[in-house]
């Protein structure tokens, strides 16, 4: 499969670019500074870009068939400026798949189930501005016509894999408290040949 992973130089993109490229698939990965790929692999092709450029998100797009975002939250506001390019890209090239890292902030709250939890009691975070960015991105792939899932760890400690972890659809599971990164990267590596979470959120959690 041809994959472009957007983010791949992050904690969680990192390890789903190795995961891929240890499964045969094709990784093209956009990134601003390409000495930050450590990795030397004929099936990897790295692109220097942005992703707040439409005309890099496009070249970036052209071939693939799923897209993977492990994109953070920077400290701005790359995640609501690049995700309508990344949407309009992945339209006008054909691609319905995309699987997104988001954060356990936005899944329901279980003590207010009419709020997110991040705008609830049951959130432990005084600052709410990375969560209000991924929120933002939800609303968009929401409205969106794209085959999507949003994966959401709670506290991602580097950690080991451990690969015994929950998921829920929609909450965190009961009493998580923490994910290792690479077991979140490799749940949602799992989700390329899976139909499970089409158009949802996912909460995850040891």
């Amino acid at each position: 499969m041809n994959l472009l992973i957007l983010g791949g130089t992050g904690r969680v993109g990192n390890y789903l670019v190795e995961n891929a490229l240890q499964d045969h698939h094709h990784v093209s990965v956009l990134v601003r500074t390409p000495e930050k790929i450590q990795i030397n692999h004929k099936s990897l092709t790295v692109i220097q870009g942005n992703v707040l450029s439409k005309e890099n998100i496009e070249q970036a797009m052209h071939g693939a068939e799923l897209v993977i975002s492990a994109l953070n939250t920077d400290g701005g506001t790359t995640l609501t400026e690049s995700m309508p390019l990344i949407i309009d890209a992945m339209k006008k090239e054909g691609i319905k798949r995309i699987i997104s890292i988001g954060t356990a902030g936005i899944l329901q709250s279980r003590v207010s189930p009419e709020l997110l939890r991040y705008q609830s009691s049951e959130s432990k975070r005084k600052l709410t501005r990375a969560a209000e960015e991924h929120h933002k991105v939800y609303e968009l792939l929401e409205q969106s016509e794209l085959d999507w899932t949003i994966v959401c760890p709670t506290y991602l400690p580097d950690g080991e894999r451990l690969g015994n972890y929950r998921t829920e659809q929609d909450f965190l599971p009961v009493d998580g408290s923490q994910i290792s990164v690479p077991d979140t990267a490799d749940f949602a590596y799992s989700l390329l040949e899976s139909g499970d979470y089409i158009k949802a959120r996912v909460g995850i959690a040891y």
